[in-house]
């Protein structure tokens, strides 16, 4: 994906309500009544839908580099976004413009009031109402949550499913076991579809294998990405994530379009998804930013740790955690003896305390400090010592990272 700058002063909150106002309302019939009032744009248009708990993102990010290099015309949604709505809208890369997203938003409100639409509902419907305009050749379409009720599972067109590492979050809506959790997302599979996944958890395994029996559809199980392939989105993790997304840009040969190596080689060395293993600096000091919001995130930036030159010596992280997520298995899976915790506040959220988290592990108590923000952790690693080394990693929410994005604290550098 191309390395793109959020457009700036494009607040569309009073198109698009804030996320947590209407609450969680998951369901796909409302979506569906409102694309068949739309006349059903792209209705015919193929789609790569993106599945999964983490690293769906990185896939949907390869996967539009990839087709770019090939010249294919796509639309892709994607979410959260960091900095603008407009991120979550984009076609050949380039973001859908302020001005144009006001517009369709605008024409949009009747229906999204008659039909009762979540915010996530009216942005997907904003999507397909532009992209069908745009005449564009492929969709991609990452989850939202879930996969079921999801908005983009509205969309019935789907012969490609990339699956991104299933694990458990967002249990209060997707069930309280990973069986259960892969049902939601499995359930997307469509008959006769291509899946596409890396090594999963041996009970989420069982169902995608057991779900695509039942849709008489077909299952690759990819590895890893060529060790001597570049990759544009830092971290082990993403060699998965690029061969879910070479599967699926090597699945669309069913569909007519025939990707060659190297054109998908140069499109992944390409990539670029910020917020995640992010390289990026305070006022000239170096900084490390990742997205991870769950335990599966955290045990996977844990592993990613043993890269970083120093890393015995201790981490100092900035960990915002939102009060739903499973802060205290995040924390054991990030915190090493000698490392410090700063738990900071996620803006415009309710976040897990200092407080709160000494309470729920004891055992890491003497590690973990506090502060109102991110700034002052940096004034204060500033005044008491050297910068440290490795240098601080902030984690635990992309709001978190967004907001420091937004305001231009930090510098919105390539991974």
């Amino acid at each position: 994906m191309a390395n793109k700058t959020s457009p700036k002063g494009n607040d569309l909150n009073d198109l698009i309500l804030p996320l947590d106002q209407r609450g969680m309302d998951l369901g796909i019939d409302r979506m569906q009544m409102a694309l068949k009032a739309m006349g059903r744009p792209c209705a015919s248009t193929p789609a790569i839908q993106i599945v999964g708990t983490n690293g769906k993102g990185s896939i949907a990010s390869f996967i539009q580099s990839g087709l770019i290099s090939a010249g294919i015309k796509a639309g892709v949604t994607t979410s959260p976004h960091l900095v603008s709505w407009c991120e979550r809208i984009q076609i050949d890369g380039d973001m859908i413009s302020p001005k144009e997203f006001r517009q369709r938003l605008v024409t949009l409100q009747a229906l999204a009031k008659d039909h009762q639409l979540t915010p996530f509902e009216l942005v997907i419907a904003t999507a397909f109402d532009h992209f069908a305009d745009n005449h564009v050749e492929l969709l991609v379409l990452e989850v939202g949550l879930g996969g079921r009720l999801d908005a983009t599972t509205a969309h019935a067109f789907r012969p490609v499913i990339a699956m991104a590492s299933i694990g458990l979050d967002h249990c209060e809506h997707l069930g309280k076991n990973l069986k259960d959790i892969a049902k939601e997302k499995a359930a997307v599979i469509c008959s006769g579809s291509q899946v596409i996944s890396a090594t999963q958890h041996p009970d989420v395994t069982q169902v995608l294998e057991e779900t695509v029996k039942e849709q008489k559809a077909e299952i690759n199980w990819v590895s890893s990405s060529p060790k001597e392939w570049a990759l544009g989105i830092s971290g082990e993790i993403q060699r998965k994530n690029a061969a879910v997304a070479i599967g699926a840009l090597q699945a669309l040969e069913g569909l007519g379009w025939k990707l060659s190596e190297q054109t998908i080689q140069q499109g992944l060395a390409l990539a670029n998804w910020p917020g995640r293993l992010q390289r990026t600096d305070w006022q000239g000091l170096p900084l490390l930013m990742d997205g991870a919001h769950n335990p599966h995130a955290a045990k996977q930036l844990s592993k990613e740790r043993n890269n970083w030159d120093h890393q015995k010596l201790g981490v100092q992280w900035i960990l915002g955690i939102q009060s739903n997520k499973e802060a205290p298995s995040m924390l054991r899976h990030l915190i090493q003896p000698l490392d410090m915790a700063w738990i900071v506040p996620v803006p415009s959220h309710k976040s897990w305390t200092k407080l709160q988290l000494s309470k729920s592990c004891p055992e890491l108590d003497k590690q973990l400090l506090e502060a109102n923000e991110v700034e002052q952790v940096f004034k204060t690693l500033l005044m008491t010592s050297r910068w440290p080394t490795p240098p601080p990693v902030i984690a635990g929410s992309l709001y978190l990272i967004g907001d420091l994005l937004t305001r231009e604290v930090v510098t919105n550098e390539r991974s």
